[in-house]
């Protein structure tokens, strides 16, 4: 089992705009409203390495909004403090496929679902769209 699914067996997520796989693969994210998603995908980085440095900086996560697939479902809530947001897709046990975390989007109220993209949207107005079946991001160079 990652390290990833340990802390969703809590409903806990590490403190960063991260995009988290179940497998451990971990990237940095930013909210781009340039982005045609709304949201680009930076570098990836060890989570296991971030939470040895720093054990305790991860974030309870309660979820606000579902939207069930048939095959699992998709999540979307808020974080410890009123600023923090996550968008997830859940497997039919609710163990995690991938979930999305921002620091400064404000809790997720609303998911739209069009085809295979669902589009989040937080108390602010912040809307992130996500395949999804997201699979091996491509980072964006810029």
């Amino acid at each position: 089992m990652s390290q990833i699914q340990r802390l969703w067996t809590e409903f806990r997520l590490p403190i960063r705009d991260a995009l988290y796989f179940a497998d451990g693969h971990s990237y940095d994210v930013v909210l781009a409203s340039d982005a045609p998603g709304g949201w680009k995908v930076l570098a990836p980085f060890d989570v296991s390495d971030m939470l040895a440095r720093g054990p305790d900086w991860t974030s309870s996560v309660d979820g606000l909004i579902s939207v069930e697939l048939g095959q699992g479902g998709l999540w979307g809530g808020d974080g410890s403090y009123g600023s923090e947001g996550f968008v997830a897709r859940l497997a039919p046990d609710r163990s995690l496929i991938w979930a999305i975390f921002f620091m400064e989007s404000n809790p997720f109220e609303e998911i739209q679902l069009l085809g295979e993209v669902a589009t989040f949207t937080s108390t602010s107005g912040t809307k992130v769209a996500v395949d999804i079946n997201l699979r091996n991001p491509t980072p964006s160079i810029n």
